[in-house]
């Protein structure tokens, strides 16, 4: 087992490495073709934070491997709200100032319900994927028409600031967009080979494995953005990363993993980990959206409430896997 706990530790190492070397790739590239600032902000590095998952679930699928598909995309979420955005706020409250994230609090509660209902009959089918995509294109429809008329907002003035410290010449763009892909797709593979070993070799399932170390993982290029973001007094950034991550994962990559194969879900799925995942979506609506003309504030408090919600359901998972593997 030292060789996959290896293989664990090296993929998620140069998972983050590779994603933050494709944002930037990607972004630059993106701004080299014309782009507005906005757009690149919520769609390419939207999409470029979610890229760990994205890949990592669909070569978790390919592979017969679909608790860890979906629990590295529903643990993603819950690690976003919970832990992210809970360190976040604690560290420096978040003013939500953006009507564009304003729109996007009651948009993604939508999504994770929808997302929740269809797993009452146990199971992902493809043509629930198929409906996962269709709202994830049709999301990336409104993400690029709020990203052309959304001159002036709140959101877009930080991201000007932010792309003024780190613009890439065109060719070191596309290198790092290129070079970032191909590392992440290896270090991908990497992480689901030792993760699907170490969980054979405790006896656990996969699913508890992709809820906890690869949903971490993943996530941690978040965590390094969003406090980043947050000590330069980017607030809309630092929560428009984890709004725009928590609908791909939700949309694209379960989409992307249920189509490829289909994914059983067993009743602990919908009571234990959606349910947390629902909890928390609902949460940040509340705290974030605000009153008429008042922006929504997610301080100290509000963030230790996430942070603790995180620690309950981590700890609860942890006992879990540690019973189980001391039974074999």
């Amino acid at each position: 087992m030292t060789t996959a706990i290896l293989a664990v530790i090296s993929g998620l190492v140069l998972l983050v490495w590779s994603a933050d070397r494709f944002v930037d790739g990607a972004a630059g590239t993106a701004k080299f073709l014309g782009m507005p600032t906005l757009l690149i902000g919520m769609v390419i590095v939207g999409f470029g934070t979610s890229a760990p998952e994205m890949i990592v679930s669909a070569i978790a699928a390919s592979q017969s491997n679909p608790g860890i598909a979906l629990g590295n995309a529903y643990g993603s979420n819950i690690a976003n709200l919970g832990l992210i955005l809970g360190v976040t706020a604690v560290i420096s409250p978040i003013v939500v100032q953006s009507q564009i994230l304003r729109r996007e609090l009651p948009l993604l509660s939508l999504v994770t319900i929808l997302s929740v209902v269809q797993l009452i009959d146990g199971e992902v089918s493809r043509l629930d994927a198929a409906l996962l995509i269709v709202a994830f294109l049709l999301t990336m429809g409104w993400s690029i028409r709020e990203g052309l008329r959304g001159r002036g907002d709140v959101l877009e003035r930080e991201l000007l600031s932010e792309e003024s410290s780190k613009t890439l010449i065109p060719s070191r763009a596309i290198f790092w967009l290129v070079v970032g892909l191909l590392v992440l797709m290896g270090s991908s593979r990497l992480l689901v080979w030792g993760a699907v070993d170490i969980a054979r070799a405790l006896g656990i399932s996969d699913l508890l494995i992709g809820l906890t170390v690869v949903a971490i993982g993943t996530s941690l290029p978040e965590l390094a953005s969003s406090i980043v973001a947050c000590r330069k007094n980017e607030h809309d950034i630092a929560l428009g990363n984890l709004l725009g991550s928590n609908l791909f994962n939700t949309l694209a990559v379960v989409g992307i993993a249920g189509a490829i194969e289909p994914i059983s879900v067993t009743d602990v799925i919908l009571w234990r980990d959606a349910s947390v995942m629902c909890i928390l979506t609902v949460s940040i609506f509340v705290f974030g959206y605000g009153h008429k003309n008042k922006p929504g504030v997610i301080g100290r408090a509000k963030g230790s409430i996430l942070l603790a919600l995180y620690i309950v359901y981590m700890s609860y998972l942890f006992i879990t896997a540690y019973n189980i593997a001391a039974t074999h």
